[in-house]
């Protein structure tokens, strides 16, 4: 029986209604001269807006509970942030049931200022994963997820342009994972509130898996994953997307490894870029560590312990990837 009931239909609620607001934000004002001046701002938008979605949504239902979320509202608050300001309202109010003013958007944008810990129930949110995909109109994720104690208990992520299949690219997008600990790993299209149960794809041998890596070389080392996937054999070509839809791809197996890799050594992971994923993984039937084949920790704050690295596999090849790992990083 879930434990976590009454969370887990919130937490769709709210993450559904933030997808939406980061897709009007998109149809408004995204555009071919946005991306040639490589213009952030609908970025912005969208990022506070589907924070301040959430985390109204959240406290409306758990007023009690705390928020580890990205964004706080001081660079909206006074006269210069004024036309910032009133676009997120505006848009904001477009998917809420009941309007906020001003300061109740100011104030619900920094609920999401807990440190974070090991004590509690806490929420983290990443309001908007994969910046650099929602302005090309690709892949973005809404990615919240519940932790207690230090452990993630439940994950929700919101995909708005992932295909509903697979392997028909230019179909039905728009799909909604969700993890329960111990309550399995599940997909639902946008347009439906049926859900299905999801594995990770069963494969023999891991010569035959293919990786998911990120589109953007800066934000995992293509070098690296393409050298560790010669040590395994691995000759298929890796399927790239940004943010955590690559969580989500592997885990209903479009893919079979996922492998995060820092391109700096001092880089450090935050907790909402890896929360929802992590149990989304588990639940799907795999396994997700650091580069040493340690447990993820969530309970140091807002910064993810993940020693080297990450790595999302299924069991019976997940210590072979590891071990690719080491190898070619001690060599």
């Amino acid at each position: 029986m879930s434990v976590f009931a009454a969370e887990r239909v919130v937490a769709i609620n709210a993450v559904l209604r933030a997808c939406k607001v980061c897709q009007n934000v998109f149809k408004q004002l995204v555009n071919s001269e946005t991306i040639t001046k490589k213009d952030a701002s609908p970025v912005t938008i969208a990022d506070y807006s589907a924070q301040a979605v959430v985390n109204t949504i959240l406290y409306n239902s758990f007023p009690n509970d705390p928020i580890v979320g990205e964004e706080d509202s001081g660079d909206l608050r006074g006269d210069t942030g004024k036309v910032l300001r009133e676009k997120i309202l505006s848009l904001t109010n477009s998917v809420l049931d009941e309007s906020l003013d001003e300061e109740k958007l100011l104030n619900a944008i920094d609920r999401g200022s807990y440190p974070g810990g090991s004590q509690g129930r806490m929420w983290t949110l990443d309001p908007i994963d994969g910046t650099k995909g929602f302005l090309r109109g690709e892949q973005f994720a809404v990615c919240l997820a519940l932790i207690v104690g230090g452990n993630v208990q439940l994950g929700i992520m919101g995909c708005p342009n992932l295909p509903v299949d697979f392997n028909v690219p230019e179909g039905e997008r728009g799909c909604l994972f969700i993890a329960e600990k111990g309550q399995g790993a599940f997909k639902r299209n946008f347009s439906s509130t049926e859900e299905t149960k999801i594995h990770l794809a069963d494969i023999s041998s891991v010569s035959e898996a293919s990786f998911c890596e990120s589109v953007e070389a800066a934000h995992s080392s293509h070098g690296d994953a393409a050298q560790i996937a010669s040590l395994l054999g691995i000759t298929k070509p890796a399927l790239r997307m940004d943010s955590q839809c690559k969580y989500c791809s592997v885990a209903r197996g479009d893919a079979d490894i996922y492998l995060r890799l820092p391109t700096r050594a001092d880089y450090e992971e935050n907790i909402w870029d890896h929360a929802s994923g992590s149990i989304l993984i588990q639940e799907a039937g795999g396994e997700i560590s650091d580069m040493n084949g340690k447990p993820l920790d969530f309970s140091l704050g807002r910064t993810l312990k993940a020693n080297k690295g990450i790595v999302a596999a299924n069991p019976k090849i997940h210590p072979k990837v590891i071990e690719a790992c080491n190898k070619h990083f001690n060599k």
